[in-house]
């Protein structure tokens, strides 16, 4: 009877230390500024070259070569191949919304009401293949308030379920839930937003209203950046009836303010 209790002790203990070990080292990995960089400019969802990231991060062929090796074996980053040609991305929604954290704890300051990202960064952009920004927290934030969205809080996660109101509601929208079910990824969760403070919507559900967002042309985004541009079909059709067209993501956006 000694040795099971005495083996599930030491089990116990170096599981532990394996979680220890493996924070670290995860943690490592990710705080090279090199492999930093190449991170955050996957951010945008777009799969690129080892050649495209090595000039996003201002270094050789051969030195991309060995941080994105690094990357792939930590599991933050997936590889595609085409060709004679390897595409890199983020391994998965869970990649994006980390660095998303990890941005919105970096960028506290003494003054952390003050954001110094661009505006139309701030207003909209993509985190991965989800809407981010003052629209992408507006809209996850109206989702709630409108009750089509139930929120559980585990700690500092937030996971959200759809209401049987959200069902009929998102339907009529336009986004098929049971296929965003079916997809094998976290439906629903909240991504700390590092401009806004707040959480916008991640996870299949989050992907699949900035899919219909992409196809119904309510927002279009820029070709150099992970902004987003809401245009006013977006306007209309999309935050106005939903009350989320505020003053700062007007002027943000390009928009004359109201008379």
């Amino acid at each position: 009877m000694v040795i099971p209790a005495s083996f599930v002790y030491r089990r116990t203990v170096n599981a532990g230390i394996d979680t220890d070990v493996a924070i670290s080292s995860v943690a490592a990995v990710i705080g090279e500024p090199t492999r930093a960089r190449i991170l955050v400019s996957l951010l945008d969802g777009r799969p690129r070259t080892g050649t495209e990231l090595g000039a996003v991060a201002e270094v050789s062929p051969s030195t991309a070569s060995v941080h994105l090796h690094r990357l792939a074996a930590a599991g933050l980053i997936a590889v595609r191949r085409e060709g004679k040609f390897r595409y890199y991305s983020l391994r998965g929604s869970e990649v994006a919304a980390l660095l998303e954290r990890l941005s919105a704890m970096g960028g506290v300051t003494l003054n952390a009401s003050i954001c110094r990202a661009p505006d139309r960064l701030r207003a909209a952009r993509t985190c991965y293949d989800h809407i981010a920004g003052a629209v992408g927290v507006a809209l996850r934030e109206r989702f709630t308030a409108l009750g089509w969205l139930e929120k559980s809080s585990t700690g500092g996660d937030e996971t959200y379920e759809v209401s049987s109101t959200g069902v009929g509601a998102l339907t009529s929208l336009g986004i098929d839930l049971s296929a965003t079910r079916a997809l094998r990824r976290r439906f629903a969760f909240g991504c700390l937003d590092w401009t806004e403070r707040r959480h916008h919507l991640a996870g299949a559900l989050g992907a699949a209203l900035l899919l219909l967002a992409q196809k119904k042309k309510w927002v279009v985004q820029d070709l150099d950046s992970r902004a987003l541009r809401i245009t006013e079909r977006g306007r209309r059709e999309l935050l106005a009836p939903l009350g989320v067209l505020t003053l700062d993501i007007r002027r943000s956006q390009g928009s004359p303010p109201p008379h």
